[in-house]
């Protein structure tokens, strides 16, 4: 999880560059191609993820929703700071374009002090240590067994669960409103220009 955050933050800097650099290389395909790489990053889940797997889970809930609370903050930031009284001026709005790149500069310069998601390091990779050393980075010293033997029953349950691929998720019929809830949402959510704006 931590790598591919960390992957992703680097493809944003670079499109964030490409972005910012499109007015001095006169180039409106170096705007298409930085909001085309940005549209294929995987921010959005990853943090979702991510967030929620390093979470407590009394506080799972709360930092889920803190970060799409924080998603939509940015956003209006993005707005705000598009005004003309701001960056949205003929001279500064490379820098608008650019800014994208600083919430993931910050995150990449932060994010190696973080541990990786405790039921990634037990679930995945096997690390019960690892996992142990992570809870306590991220929630302190104390009594965690509990939490450990949840992500150990989660594991034992997805060794009895078929993973699907996305052929057979789409031929599924016990999946099929779901999945078309999901595409509706999501075709929504790109179509509506939040992202452009």
């Amino acid at each position: 999880r931590k790598k591919c955050l960390l992957c992703n933050n680097l493809l944003m800097i670079v499109a964030a560059s490409i972005m910012g650099c499109s007015k001095i290389a006169q180039s409106f395909e170096m705007i298409l191609i930085g909001r085309f790489m940005c549209g294929i990053s995987l921010c959005v889940p990853l943090h979702h993820q991510y967030v929620g797997e390093i979470s407590p889970r009394k506080l799972r809930g709360f930092a889920n929703s803190t970060s799409s609370f924080f998603w939509s903050l940015g956003k209006v930031a993005g707005q705000i700071s598009g005004q003309r009284e701001l960056l949205g001026t003929q001279s500064l709005w490379p820098m608008l374009m650019a800014s994208c790149g600083l919430p993931a500069l910050v995150q990449l310069v932060t994010l190696p002090f973080f541990p990786e998601s405790p039921p990634y390091l037990l679930m995945h990779k096997g690390d019960q240590e690892g996992c142990k050393k992570a809870i306590r980075q991220l929630w302190g010293e104390g009594h965690h067994q509990a939490e450990i033997d949840d992500i150990m029953k989660e594991k034992a349950t997805m060794k009895n669960t078929k993973i699907l691929s996305v052929l057979e998720l789409m031929k599924e019929p016990a999946f099929r409103w779901q999945l078309y809830m999901i595409v509706i949402l999501t075709a929504t959510v790109q179509l509506c220009g939040i992202n452009a704006v």
